[in-house]
C-alpha cells in the first residue's frame, strides 16, 4: 500500500467532532483504490470551507502532484459522499502521475469520465449527479473540432462559468468514455491511456446522434509537445490539477 499523510487545518476546531471519521473513511478508500491503481505517494489535505457542492457538502480537487485537498462542511458532508470524492480525486492523482503534461480539452474530458466511471466501478451506486448531465445541443461536434486545442475556458466547460450548463463537461466525458468501454475494460486499466484513444469513441457518438464532423479536426498532440506546454517540463515537472476540480 502506498505511502500517505493526512493533514486536517483544524486550528480553530472546526474538524474535530469528525476527525476520527476522516480518518478511517480515507484508510478505507486508500485500501480499496490500492487494489486497483499504482496509487502513488500523496498527502491529503482536508479543512473546513463553504466552497462546497450544496448537494454533498464537500467539494476537492488534486491541485499538483502528491496532492489531494478536500473542503467540506462538517454538518452537511455524508460518509458516502466523503468516500466518493476522495476516491475520484486519487484516480486523478494517479492519472497525472504518468499521463504527460497535457492542458488539452479531450484530456480534461476524458480524465473526467475516466474518474467517474472508476468511482462507480470502485463503489456501486449511480453515476454521480455531475456525469449524469446531458451535454447541450452542439457540445459533440464543438469537442470535436476543439479536442487538442489547450486555450478553452475549462471553468465553462465543467463549472457552468458561460454559456454551457453546469458540469456538461463531465457528462460529456462520462458518455465518451462509456461509448468506449462498449469495446472492454474499464476504467481503472485505462487510468493512464492517451487522450487520442477516446477520439474514436466521440465520433461514433456523433455518428448515433446524426451530428457531422467538423470541417477541421485538431490534430492530436504529440507526446512531446505536450510535454513542452507552457508551465511545465518533460521528466519530473508537477502536471496541473484537473480541470475540472469538482
Amino acid at each position: 500500500m502506498t505511502v500517505w499523510q493526512v493533514h486536517m487545518l483544524n486550528a480553530r476546531g472546526a474538524l474535530t467532532p469528525i476527525m476520527a471519521e476522516i480518518r478511517a473513511h480515507a484508510r478505507e478508500v486508500v485500501e480499496l483504490v490500492s487494489a486497483r491503481l499504482d496509487l502513488p505517494r500523496f498527502d491529503l489535505v482536508v479543512r473546513r470551507g463553504d466552497a462546497v457542492i450544496p448537494e454533498w457538502g464537500i467539494a476537492g480537487h488534486a491541485p499538483s502532484a502528491g496532492v489531494i485537498e478536500l473542503v467540506l462542511d462538517p454538518d452537511r458532508v455524508d460518509p458516502e459522499h466523503f468516500r466518493r470524492m476522495l476516491a475520484r480525486q486519487m484516480f486523478h492523482l494517479t492519472r497525472w502521475e504518468m499521463v504527460p503534461v497535457d492542458r488539452s480539452l479531450g484530456e480534461a474530458l476524458v480524465a473526467a469520465g475516466l474518474a467517474g466511471h472508476f468511482v462507480t466501478d470502485l463503489l456501486g451506486g449511480g453515476a454521480d449527479p455531475w456525469d449524469q448531465v446531458r451535454p447541450g445541443s452542439g457540445m459533440l461536434k464543438q469537442a470535436a473540432a476543439l479536442w487538442a486545442r489547450r486555450d478553452q475556458d475549462m471553468g465553462e466547460w465543467f463549472q457552468g462559468r458561460g454559456r454551457m450548463r453546469k458540469w456538461s463537461g463531465h457528462g460529456l466525458g462520462h458518455r465518451i468514455v462509456a461509448e468506449h468501454l462498449t469495446e472492454g475494460g474499464d476504467a481503472a486499466a485505462l487510468v493512464h491511456a492517451s487522450a487520442d484513444g477516446f477520439r474514436p469513441a466521440l465520433r461514433r457518438l456523433m455518428a448515433m446522434e446524426g451530428v457531422e464532423e467538423p470541417e477541421a479536426l485538431d490534430p492530436p498532440v504529440a507526446e512531446e509537445e505536450a510535454a513542452e506546454a507552457p508551465g511545465g517540463e518533460a521528466g519530473g515537472a508537477s502536471p496541473p490539477g484537473p480541470p475540472e476540480d469538482i
